[in-house]
Parts: C-alpha cells; structure tokens; sequence
C-alpha cells in the first residue's frame, strides 16, 4: 500500500533518465523536488541519486513531540498523526539500525527512538482497544486513526462483538 503511494524526493545530483524494474524515473536535475513512488525512492535514495526531504522523514524530536501530544490527550482520544506515520517509523527505524552499527551516537539515538516509538505505539494501542470495546462510535471519532490503526480497530470491535455474542447466548447447546 504504502511501498506505492507517491512521496517527494530531491535531487542530490543531475541524473539521467533511469530505469527501474521497468519503470522510468527522472532525469534528474541536483536541488530539485520531486515525486516518485515510495519504493522508487527508496531505491534512488540507496544509490545517492535522491534524498527525502525533512517533512518526509522522522527524527527523535519529531518522535518527542509526537509522544508529547499522546500523552496530553484524555485516556479516550488520539492525537492527529499523518496516515504515513507507521511505514515513515518503519523507515526511520531502519536506518538508525543501520546507521548506528559503528557510531556510539547513533546507537543512543536508537535506543531512545526505539523507546519513544514503543512507548507511542502502547499507548494508542490502549486508546484503540478502548474504543474497540466501546459502542459503535461516529466516523468523526476515528478521524484521528491512521489506515493501519482503523484496521486493527475494525478488527478489534469484531472479535469483541464475536466474543460477547458467544458468551452472551441463552441456552447455547455447548453449556
């Protein structure tokens, strides 16, 4: 879903027209913006030839803020988080793995990136299986839940709604 969904990118360098997996990306003009599908740029920003731009990508202070304005929010309420949240964590995750082999600085940024993360995800996992619990609610009250997360509430409300059908059954012939 996301690997195709279309993301900006600038130019690190002139670059002629290149081919992908037969798809055509650029040419490519050093200082310029454009926009290609994620798994394109992904590929162009393995061989140098792009680079995602700071409103594209996660940094820790981005991850404190988002962390900041999780725990602000009322037990029952999400913050707001832009619907690539999850797959731009994934990335960003990622490369400090990557990054942070041989580079002590790294390494903590890391670890503490890895801990906000999993403090953030906890946390509105507990909102949404709160909700998921809850009587049906309006579309307004999922607005702020990102495409990975209304799933998972989807899910979650079925099972429950499964669950207490099974439980909740007079004169079920299994008693």
């Amino acid at each position: 879903m996301f690997e195709n969904k279309p993301v900006k990118v600038i130019a690190n360098r002139n670059e002629p027209e290149i081919q992908l997996a037969g798809f055509k990306a650029g040419p490519f003009t050093e200082g310029r913006e454009y926009e290609v599908r994620f798994w394109v740029a992904q590929e162009l920003e393995k061989e140098n030839v792009v680079r995602f731009p700071d409103e594209e990508t996660l940094d820790v202070m981005k991850l404190h803020k988002i962390h900041w304005k999780e725990r602000v929010q009322p037990t029952n309420r999400l913050s707001p988080l832009q619907p690539e949240f999850y797959p731009k964590l994934r990335r960003y995750l990622k490369h400090l793995e990557e990054s942070s082999q041989n580079n002590t600085d790294k390494l903590k940024e890391r670890e503490k990136s890895r801990e906000i993360s999993q403090d953030i995800v906890n946390g509105r996992v507990r909102k949404i299986v709160a909700l998921a619990t809850a009587p049906p609610l309006t579309v307004h009250a999922l607005e702020n839940l990102t495409p990975e997360e209304r799933t998972l509430y989807h899910n979650l409300q079925e099972t429950i709604r499964k669950w207490k059908n099974r439980i909740l059954q007079a004169g079920d012939k299994n008693d």
